[in-house]
C-alpha cells in the first residue's frame, strides 16, 4: 500500500511516500527548486517520491494533507475580527494566496497529480505528533509537539501506544512558545522561520539579563508550562510584525535592523529568550511526565529544533530517554501525515526493538551513483581523480588531518534541516581557526556561528557529557572537562570570546563550551563512519566538523550539479562525489569567462 504525505503552502512545502508502514523517500521542495524555505505545492519532491518508489500516481492509494485549510482559516478569519480594525490589513495581504491556492488544496492535489483517488486531512499537531512517534524505537512514549502554530494549537501532548496515538492536551493560539522565539528572532534583526537557530546561536555570547523582564512582562507561566503571552506587546495577530512599539519600549529601543552590527544587547536577549524558552520546555516535560507516567518522551514541531533545549530535558528532565524527529518543522508534517494513516487510520501493526528507529538516519533523498557524477564531471570537463571505494577513507581522513576543508557528497540526501554525512561539509574539529576560516570563507555566514561535531558514537562518552546516542544532531551536550582549555582572561564580552581556544576540539566547541553533538554508527553510512576512524587513526582524535553542504541563504545541495556550484564558488579544498576526488587547484579558474558564469549561474 503506498501512502503519500504533503505539506507545503507555509513554508518547507515536502512530501514523504510510505509504503506498508516502511518510509521509502522524503524531502523538502527546496532542495529541486533552490527557494530556501520554499512554501510552494512539492511537485518536484512528489516526482522525486514516485520514482524512488517506482510507482506513478494511480498506484496511490492515499494522499494525505499534514493540516486542515479549512480550520486554519477559520483561526486566521476569527483572528481578524476579533482585532478589527486593526487586523484587517493582515487578512487583506493573506486572503489573495488563501482565495487562490490553501482554500483549494484538494483540487491542486488532483490537479498536479492527475489523481482521482482518495484524499485525507489531519491535524498539524497530530501529523507532528505521528512524525515524532511512530519512526521512534519506543513501543509506548509520550508526545510533546511545539512550534508556531497549526490550525489552532500550538503545543499539545498525548501518547503513543502501538499504533495507536491519542492528543489529549492542547495550549492555543495566540499564546505559543513557537511564536515568543519568533517575535524575539525578529527583534534582533534575523528572518522569522528561518533564523531562530541564528538566535540560539548568539544565546551564549550574551548574559541573560532580560529574563525577569520577560517573565513578568511578556507572559504569565504556570508551573505545569502552560502561559498566557500579554499580546499587548506582539502584533502577529494584527499587524504585519511580530513585536510592536510597546516591546520596542520595554526592551529600550527599536528591533536591530537586518544585516547591522549585533551589539551587546543583541547577545543579552539572545540569552535571555533562550532561558526562558528551555525553563518553559522543561517545565512542559515535567508535566507530561507526570499526567502520562510514561518514561519516554518523543519531540516534534519547530521547537525541538533547539538542541540546547532538547539537551536540557535529557539531563535535567524525568524521562529516561527522549527521541526527537529530525524534520522537526512542518516538512515533517508530510512524514507524520503519511504514517498517521498507515498505523491509526487503517489500524496497522506497528513492531519496534526499543533500540533502532524507523527513520533510516534520516537519509531519504535522492541518490546519485558513480555513472550519474562521472558522466556530469565530464560533461563540465572537471579535473578529478577516481578512486577505490575503499580508499576513499583513508584517502579523505588524510586530507582533513592536512587542513583540508572537503565537500562530502555520498549516498541519500538528508531529510530535515540538518547534514548528516549525505552533504556535508567536513574537516578538522582541533584547528583554532577552522571554525572562522568555514564561516567567512566558505559558508559566507555569520562569524560567531558554531560548527557541530561528528564523533564516533563508541567514543562520544570520552568526549562529551552524553552518554546517549545522537545521530541527528538535535542534542546540545558539554565537552567533558578533561578535554577543555582553562580560559585565563574571563574579562572577554561578546564576540570577543572567540579569541580563545577552548578545548582540544575547538572548531566544534562554543563558548559556553557546548557542541550540538552527531553520534555516527557503522551501520547507519558505512562509508562517513569508516573516513571518520581513518581519521581517529591517524590524528588519536574520533571528532570532526560537519556542517551542511551549502553557502548562506541556499539550501543544502542535492544534485551534483549543485555540489560543483557550491565548491567552485567557495574556498573548499576538495570535494568528493562517489568515487570521484577534486581538487580546487586543478579546476578551470572561473575568471571572466562569462559562458562559464553563464553555464554554473555564478554571481
Amino acid at each position: 500500500m503506498n501512502i503519500l504525505g504533503i505539506s507545503c503552502f507555509y513554508h518547507d512545502s515536502a512530501a514523504a511516500l510510505v509504503r506498508d508502514g516502511k518510509i521509502i523517500a522524503a524531502a523538502q521542495e527546496e532542495r529541486f527548486t533552490r527557494i530556501k524555505h520554499d512554501f510552494n505545492f512539492p511537485s518536484h519532491v512528489i516526482r522525486y517520491c514516485l520514482s524512488a518508489g517506482d510507482v506513478h500516481a494511480e498506484d496511490l492509494d492515499y494522499v494525505v494533507f499534514y493540516e486542515k485549510p479549512f480550520i486554519k482559516f477559520e483561526r486566521i478569519l476569527e483572528t481578524s475580527l476579533s482585532y478589527a480594525p486593526g487586523g484587517i490589513s493582515q487578512f487583506i495581504q493573506a486572503m489573495p494566496l488563501w482565495l487562490k491556492q490553501k482554500l483549494w488544496t484538494p483540487e491542486i492535489i488532483k490537479k498536479e497529480l492527475n489523481y482521482d483517488g482518495k484524499i485525507l486531512f489531519s491535524g498539524h499537531h497530530e501529523s507532528h505528533a505521528a512524525s515524532a512517534f511512530y519512526p521512534s524505537p519506543f513501543k509506548e512514549a509520550a508526545f510533546l509537539t511545539m512550534d508556531g502554530v497549526g490550525e489552532w494549537e500550538t503545543e499539545s501532548f498525548g501518547v503513543g501506544k502501538g499504533n495507536k496515538l491519542e492528543l489529549e492536551y492542547y495550549l492555543r493560539f495566540p499564546h505559543s512558545l513557537g511564536l515568543l522565539y519568533s517575535a524575539f528572532t525578529y527583534y534582533a534583526g534575523f528572518k522569522v522561520n528561518s533564523g531562530e537557530y541564528k538566535l540560539m546561536g548568539l544565546a551564549p555570547y550574551g548574559e541573560p539579563r532580560y529574563t525577569e523582564l520577560i517573565l513578568n512582562e511578556l507572559l504569565d507561566l504556570k508551573e505545569d508550562g502552560s502561559f498566557k503571552l500579554n499580546m499587548k506587546y506582539f502584533a502577529y495577530c494584527n499587524g504585519l510584525r511580530m513585536t510592536n512599539r510597546n516591546f520596542d519600549k520595554l526592551f529600550g529601543g527599536p528591533a536591530r535592523k537586518p544585516e547591522s552590527k549585533i551589539s551587546g544587547k543583541d547577545m543579552d536577549i539572545a540569552a535571555s529568550i533562550q532561558r526562558v524558552t528551555e525553563e518553559i520546555m522543561l517545565r512542559m516535560s515535567r508535566h507530561v511526565h507526570k499526567v502520562t507516567g510514561q518514561n519516554k518522551l518523543c519531540l516534534a514541531g519547530g521547537v525541538a529544533l533547539n538542541c540546547v533545549g532538547n539537551g536540557r530535558i535529557l539531563r535535567e528532565g524525568p524521562f529516561k530517554d527522549i527521541w526527537v524527529q529530525p524534520a522537526s518543522g512542518d516538512a515533517g508534517g508530510a512524514l507524520g501525515a503519511a504514517l498517521l494513516v498507515w498505523y491509526k487510520y487503517l489500524g496497522n501493526g506497528r513492531f519496534t526493538d526499543e533500540t533502532h528507529d524507523m527513520q533510516q538516519a534520516s537519509l531519504l533523498g535522492p541518490e546519485y551513483n558513480n555513472e550519474d557524477i562521472g558522466s556530469f564531471l565530464k560533461d563540465k570537463d572537471a579535473a578529478y581523480k577516481r578512486l577505490n571505494k575503499e580508499e576513499i577513507p583513508d584517502f579523505i581522513a588524510g586530507l582533513i588531518a592536512h587542513g583540508n576543508v572537503i565537500g562530502w557528497f555520498q549516498g541519500r540526501m538528508e531529510f530535515g534541516p540538518r547534514a548528516l554525512g549525505g552533504r556535508s561539509i567536513i574537516a578538522d574539529a582541533r584547528s583554532p581557526e577552522m571554525q572562522s576560516k568555514m564561516n567567512l570563507k566558505i559558508k559566507y555566514r555569520e562569524s560567531f556561528r558554531p560548527f557541530a561535531p561528528t564523533v564516533l558514537e563508541e567514543k562520544a562518552p570520552e568526549w562529551f557529557d552524553l552518554e546517549r546516542k545522537s545521530p541527528y544532531m538535535l542534542l546540545v551536550a558539554p565537552v567533558k572537562k578533561d578535554k577543555r582549555v582553562p580560559v585565563t582572561d574571563t574579562n572577554l564580552a561578546g564576540f570577543d570570546k572567540l579569541k580563545i581556544k577552548r578545548s582540544s576540539i575547538p572548531a566544534v566547541t562554543h563558548v559556553d563550551y557546548s557542541a550540538r553533538i552527531q553520534t555516527m554508527v557503522r551501520e547507519d553510512n558505512p562509508l562517513y563512519y569508516d573516513m571518520i576512524k581513518a581519521f581517529e587513526d591517524k590524528t588519536g582524535c574520533p571528532v570532526i566538523i560537519n556542517t551542511s553542504f551549502n553557502v548562506r541563504g541556499e539550501p543544502l545541495v542535492c544534485t551534483p550539479q549543485d555540489a560543483f556550484k557550491c565548491f567552485m564558488r567557495t574556498e573548499m579544498d576538495y570535494l568528493v562525489m562517489g568515487d570521484y576526488v577534486l581538487d580546487k587547484k586543478e579546476q578551470k579558474p572561473i575568471g571572466n569567462d562569462v559562458k562559464w558564469q553563464k553555464e554554473f549561474e555564478l554571481d
